[in-house]
C-alpha cells in the first residue's frame, strides 16, 4: 500500500503526535498536537469525532491503516487544501505569509530559507501579506491559475 519512505514519514508523524510516548494517540495527544500547531481552543467534540474514526486505540498500525483508507483514491488537491485548512479555522482561504514561513521552517520536514524564498517568488503574498493558499494549491496540482 505504501512505499518504505512513506511508512517512515508516517512513523515520524505518529511519533510527533504521540506526545506522551506511550505508543498510542489519545485525546490528550491530539489536544497537545493541535496546541503545538497553534490551535489551542479545539473543542472536545472535534477531538472525539476524530477518535471515533478509529476502530479502537490508535497505535501505529491503526494510524497507518486509517491513513491508507483516507488516502485511497484521495484527490491530491483536496488533500493539500485540507492540510492548509488546519491552520485556517475560520476558512478564509488565506494565511499570513509570515505564519506560513514560520510553519514551513520550524515544523515536520523543514524547508530551508532558500526553499521558502523560491516558493514566495513563485507565489507572492498579496499587498497585505496574505498568501492565497487555495490558488497556490490549485497551481501546485494543476499547473495553472484558477480563473
Amino acid at each position: 500500500m505504501f512505499e518504505q519512505t512513506q511508512i517512515q514519514e508516517f512513523k515520524e508523524a505518529f511519533t510527533i503526535m504521540d506526545q506522551n510516548r506511550d505508543g498510542f494517540i489519545d485525546k490528550n495527544d491530539l489536544r497537545d498536537t493541535f496546541a503545538a500547531l497553534g490551535r489551542v481552543n479545539v473543542k472536545n467534540e472535534e477531538i472525539d469525532e476524530m477518535l471515533k474514526e478509529a476502530p479502537g486505540p490508535i497505535n501505529f498500525t491503526v494510524f497507518l491503516t486509517m491513513f491508507g483508507e483516507k488516502l485511497k483514491g484521495a484527490d491530491p488537491e483536496e488533500t493539500i487544501l485540507n492540510a492548509f485548512k488546519v491552520f485556517d479555522p475560520e476558512g478564509k482561504g488565506v494565511l499570513k505569509a509570515s505564519y506560513v514561513q514560520e510553519m514551513l521552517t520550524t515544523q515536520a520536514e523543514r524547508f530551508s530559507k532558500e526553499e521558502v524564498d523560491q516558493m514566495f517568488a513563485a507565489f507572492p503574498p498579496d499587498v497585505t501579506g496574505n498568501l492565497d493558499y487555495k490558488n497556490l494549491v490549485h497551481i501546485i496540482t494543476h499547473g495553472e491559475e484558477k480563473d
